[in-house]
């Protein structure tokens, strides 16, 4: 029986069609044997993520439904997660390879079929939101900035400055090529390729911050494994925040609930008290509580 043909029932349809965003998430187990799949709206391209392999018929009834709900849509796409360069393979309609997608007020660049991933992770949309509600007259650290997705939204949310910290010149670019495409001013807006784990004193000499942002790998071969690299960040963070500053910690480890950070910031850094969490927008159906944490902190 094909599985597929069930996900339009489960669909949350964009109010708002020029906004990107997931419309199904199954990776979260919430819908039986459907785990293997999600679908994002990317205005106006529908990209079906693949993590296990499905048959070309189970595929193309799919493609056929979707557009059902998306006669906007001018491109179906179709990465396969499980194999290891991530190919994308266009099922339908036109080649597309570069977007400028909108989400809330901000724009932000997308790239299909170069990379394992476009350039924006669209779970985060909720932690970019409480970011840009929060970051007024801030002096902002975003580390493992990517490409700078929270960075725009500190800006758009008048933020006093922003360092983006990343270990991927190409990364960056794009991150200030963000910044560019929501006409910010990027003499506020500072982007460094570092070693995060080599850098500390260089943060030292860049402080105080008000706000931290941390959103790091789960597992980055050669440069980032969270369990070992997480409490290393934690344990140095008065040596570069500010009295009073907010941290926002991320955690996007399946294996890892939110006592991971909750013990993490017991041992190392109790001056820190746990004041909010941000929840992945709704359609981030999870079954088992094994989906993204974000966690808020203030200090004193």
């Amino acid at each position: 029986m094909n599985a597929l043909i069930n996900i339009p029932d489960y669909l949350l349809l964009p109010n708002d069609k020029q906004q990107a965003q997931r419309v199904f998430h199954g990776r979260g187990h919430g819908y039986q044997n459907l785990h293997h799949i999600t679908i994002d709206w990317l205005p106006s391209v529908l990209l079906i993520t693949l993590f296990a392999a499905e048959s070309t018929e189970n595929i193309q009834e799919l493609v056929d439904a979707l557009l059902i709900h998306f006669p906007e849509c001018e491109s179906v796409q179709c990465q396969h997660r499980y194999q290891l360069a991530g190919e994308v393979e266009l099922l339908w309609g036109k080649v597309c390879t570069e977007l400028t997608i909108l989400e809330a007020d901000n724009r932000f660049h997308i790239t299909l079929g170069k990379n394992r991933n476009t350039g924006l992770f669209l779970d985060m949309k909720t932690g970019r939101q409480w970011v840009k509600q929060y970051s007024s007259g801030k002096r902002v650290l975003n580390l493992f900035a990517y490409t700078c997705g929270f960075s725009v939204a500190a800006m758009a949310g008048g933020a006093e400055s922003v360092l983006n910290v990343d270990m991927s010149s190409a990364a960056l670019s794009v991150g200030r090529d963000n910044h560019r495409l929501n006409q910010q001013n990027l003499a506020k807006v500072s982007f460094e390729k570092l070693n995060i784990f080599k850098s500390f004193s260089r943060l030292k000499k860049r402080g105080e911050f008000d706000l931290l942002i941390c959103d790091p790998p789960t597992l980055q071969k050669g440069s980032v494994d969270i369990i070992k690299d997480y409490p290393k960040i934690l344990r140095r963070l008065n040596q570069f925040m500010a009295p009073q500053s907010t941290l926002m910690l991320c955690l996007n480890a399946p294996e890892l609930s939110r006592d991971f950070l909750l013990e993490l910031m017991a041992e190392l850094a109790d001056d820190y008290h746990l004041i909010d969490e941000i929840k992945p927008p709704s359609v981030y159906v999870e079954a088992e509580g094994k989906g993204l944490k974000i966690l808020i902190f203030q200090r004193g």
